[in-house]
């Protein structure tokens, strides 16, 4: 079983246009999908469940889809926090929300620190995050914290590690993106590196628990090697 997983939720809004009904339609009916894989991913014990919500490139978007999707934050925030508490989930998220509405950053931060102590799983949800911004926002705090450092001294990656926004978590084992798109569109570049990619063409709001278990099912035939040969893992494997 992953430990981590990670999922880009795509297809709300085609998932509405085959219906013939307003984007908003699924987007709300997304978040009923967020709840069924939240409470897959604690009954198959997965600890990590990392969801880009929100990137940094859907600001594009047109104006009155974004304040539907804002409002909807918002509104999940104030309805089901308390929920995910006592379920013993702990909630985080990773991204600049500065340009968010203070409500919104009031709420992210009330729901953290009641959360905080929760290990049953800990629920990240990535908002006005970005790939790219990670590293950047790493390097910047990492010279912030050395400023006595070296011009041209190397930096080793794994220096940089503990100023990524998902230092709290171990790296994702599965990337799942629902919606037909094989790409990972600026999500954890950093953190995906070894990470096992799962693409199906399900829509968002049909993913469902049966959805989570063919993807792990194809996890556990791969064969994480991380730089090894195949006889070096299955070395490891009996030495284990």
């Amino acid at each position: 079983m992953p430990r981590h997983v990670a999922i880009i939720m795509d297809g709300n809004g085609r998932w509405s246009k085959q219906r013939l009904l307003p984007r908003v339609a699924g987007h709300h009916r997304g978040v009923e999908a967020v709840r069924t894989t939240v409470r897959a991913a604690i009954e198959r014990g997965i600890e990590y469940l990392t969801l880009f919500a929100f990137s940094s490139e859907n600001w594009r978007r047109p104006a009155d889809e974004v304040s539907i999707l804002m409002d909807l934050f918002l509104r999940s925030l104030e309805q089901e926090v308390a929920k995910l508490h006592e379920s013993g989930i702990r909630f985080r998220t990773i991204g600049d929300l500065a340009p968010f509405n203070p409500r919104i950053r009031d709420l992210v931060a009330a729901a953290e620190t009641m959360t905080a102590q929760n290990t049953r799983l800990t629920l990240t949800v990535a908002a006005n995050y970005g790939g790219r911004w990670d590293i950047a926002q790493a390097a910047q705090r990492f010279f912030a914290a050395h400023p006595w450092r070296a011009a041209g001294e190397p930096i080793p990656p794994e220096a940089l590690e503990p100023y990524l926004a998902l230092d709290f978590a171990p790296e994702p084992d599965l990337f799942i993106r629902t919606g037909g798109e094989q790409r990972i569109s600026n999500f954890m570049l950093w953190q995906l590196a070894y990470t096992e990619l799962y693409f199906t063409d399900l829509l968002w709001p049909d993913f469902d628990a049966a959805a989570l278990d063919a993807a792990v099912a194809s996890f556990r035939t791969r064969e994480r090697r991380f730089g090894r040969t195949s006889e070096q893992v299955q070395a490891a494997a009996r030495q284990g």
